[in-house]
């Protein structure tokens, strides 16, 4: 019973329609070394109608067919290809021996020609292409009823193989990223303030209190001018020129000590006792 649901589930699939096809009486074979199609009176074919070919479960179906109305004219049941329902001849490639079937166990064999040689490539594509599909299922059934049998994949390591992983972004750069680099001092034991955000570079003051030791002459770069501010401790303001007053705090005193003539002049600025 579940064989007939079977059989009854299949459905008939249609692979190949070729609406061209001639077909000839074949004469029986003299011996073994195949058919030839130039024994077969190529100008006086038997029919001529369309070719179909189907396929229900395993088994193909060649059905010969009137082009207008589709009645059959006869059809060759393959179950094997190659084999000996279908045989190519000899001496061209556009013409096949096929063996057809009446349903009541009569057989006979006639040759079938295309007018194309294209339609006869897709004839012969078309058979090997569903026996190959027939194959395949043979055996995915095989391997479904014993799993074991199949193949098994060896995935262990080989005596003296060995793997390579190139991980990325593992290696460690040099240096920790918390860990700023100090800044170098300054000279004379100060160090310097980084300049302030935007702004110009300040220039280093020594405090006041304490006046460094002379220094050399800056090194002046090519297309530099020397500046004060290269300097650095302040320079002092310009001297004012000395008043008259202030010239000599003592000349009045050593005036006096001196001459009758320059006694007589200082003696203006002196009381006399």
């Amino acid at each position: 019973m579940a064989a007939m649901a079977a059989e009854e589930e299949e459905y008939e699939a249609v692979l190949c329609v070729k609406p061209a096809v001639h077909v000839y009486r074949v004469p029986p074979r003299a011996s073994n070394r195949g058919y030839r199609a130039a024994e077969w009176q190529l100008e006086q074919p038997a029919w001529s109608g369309r070719l179909r070919i189907t396929a229900k479960g395993k088994t193909a179906f060649i059905k010969l067919e009137d082009k207008t109305s589709g009645e059959l004219y006869a059809q060759a049941p393959v179950e094997q290809f190659p084999g000996i329902a279908v045989e190519s001849v000899t001496d061209s490639s556009r013409y096949f021996v096929i063996r057809i079937e009446d349903g009541n166990g009569r057989r006979a064999f006639i040759g079938v020609g295309f007018v194309d040689r294209g339609d006869a490539f897709d004839f012969n594509v078309a058979l090997q292409d569903h026996f190959k599909w027939v194959r395949q299922q043979s055996e995915l059934a095989k391997q479904a009823e014993n799993p074991e049998q199949g193949p098994k994949l060896d995935l262990g390591f080989k005596e003296g193989q060995t793997i390579k992983l190139n991980i990325a972004n593992m290696k460690k750069k040099e240096g920790g990223a918390g860990s700023p680099r100090p800044r170098p001092a300054a000279p004379g034991g100060l160090s310097l303030l980084p300049p302030p955000p935007g702004g110009k570079p300040s220039t280093a003051v020594c405090p006041s209190a304490e006046r460094p030791t002379p220094l050399s002459a800056p090194t002046q770069l090519p297309g530099t001018p020397i500046t004060d501010s290269l300097l650095c401790w302040p320079q002092p303001a310009a001297a004012a020129a000395p008043s008259a007053a202030t010239a000599d705090v003592w000349g009045d005193f050593t005036k006096a000590s001196g001459s009758p003539s320059s006694q007589g002049q200082g003696n203006a600025g002196w009381v006399q006792f």
